[in-house]
């Protein structure tokens, strides 16, 4: 297939470009590099450098020149606390820029839309854990209402111009290449400090002295869902994830522990829109797809921690 990837330099589309063409598929990849790398992308792909938002004439031009079959979107404004201070911005990127793609998508033949969306902000601050896709989701950052707006505009899309869709909930998305930069990366931040001998924040709860729970998925098991669905899953959402919770301060102690680099942390009180707990289930990702995590949380956060292995870590 000839796919188009979205955000393709980026930490978790940069793995997803690795995985299509080690299968055979013909790749370009587009992205404006703000938080992307040229280094992560594969030398067999083909590079755009342009923006969803602000390049739309360049954009469309690519599109149909290239006839893609596939469009994969993982750009993104992704951090919760710069959506609750710029909502604008966070809506012009997410949502605009989407709609640019979408637009150029049905004018010129794109067969299928893959939609990288957020398990984490839409689960929302609901009782029910592990949360499934049909749970209503409390949307309490811009960011989740972008999100979830999309979500059901590729619904419109589909019903009133035939684009396929698959929407992607992911978890809390983790491992090599990925980015220390907000709430976003909290594994890279705590790496990144480690090699520092610097402490690392962590939000916590009065009752959850350990910081809230999230639902860590390693890059990999998440690049080999975007393979399966390129040709299942029409039109329909799936949650990916491992449906365990685990809290901030566990993964810091795993990566201290596997470092063997004790650095003291500092505990804070949450931040705006911050959740407390975030567990996903994904048992239709399995009946559906026959997709589940292999990767243990040890086990992906050890290969993560080999990653960055040939820089210089300081203890102190």
């Amino acid at each position: 297939m000839k796919i188009l990837v979205v955000g393709g330099a980026g930490f978790i589309g940069s793995h997803v470009v690795d995985l299509y063409i080690d299968n055979g598929h013909e790749v370009h990849v587009v992205d404006d590099l703000s938080t992307g790398k040229k280094g992560n992308i594969h030398p067999r792909a083909k590079f755009h450098h342009l923006d969803i938002y602000n390049d739309q004439e360049a954009l469309t031009h690519l599109i149909q020149s290239e006839k893609f079959e596939i469009i994969n979107h993982h750009a993104a404004q992704k951090s919760v606390p710069a959506s609750m201070e710029n909502p604008i911005i966070d809506a012009q990127i997410n949502i605009m820029g989407t709609l640019n793609l979408l637009e150029s998508a049905v004018e010129h033949g794109v067969k299928k839309f893959i939609f990288a969306s957020s398990g984490g902000t839409l689960a929302g601050d609901i009782s029910k854990i592990p949360t499934s896709e049909v749970d209503t989701p409390v949307l309490v950052s811009p960011y989740a209402i972008s999100k979830y707006t999309l979500e059901k505009y590729l619904d419109f899309y589909y019903q009133h111009h035939g684009l396929n869709y698959t929407v992607l909930r992911y978890a809390n998305v983790y491992g090599p290449r990925q980015v220390p930069d907000g709430e976003c990366g909290v594994v890279s931040i705590f790496l990144e400090n480690f090699m520092q001998g610097k402490p690392s924040k962590i939000y916590t709860f009065p009752h959850m002295p350990s910081g809230a729970t999230r639902d860590y998925i390693f890059v990999k098991e998440v690049a080999r869902v975007n393979l399966l669905v390129l040709d299942d899953g029409d039109n329909q959402v799936f949650n990916i994830g491992t449906g365990v919770e685990t809290s901030t301060e566990s993964v810091y102690q795993i990566l201290q522990d596997g470092l063997k680099c004790y650095v003291p942390c500092i505990k804070e009180p949450k931040r705006k829109g911050d959740l407390e707990r975030v567990s996903l289930n994904c048992d239709q990702a399995f009946k559906q797809l026959g997709w589940r995590y292999q990767t243990s949380l040890q086990q992906g956060l050890m290969e993560t921690i080999y990653s960055v292995l040939e820089r210089k870590i300081e203890c102190k």
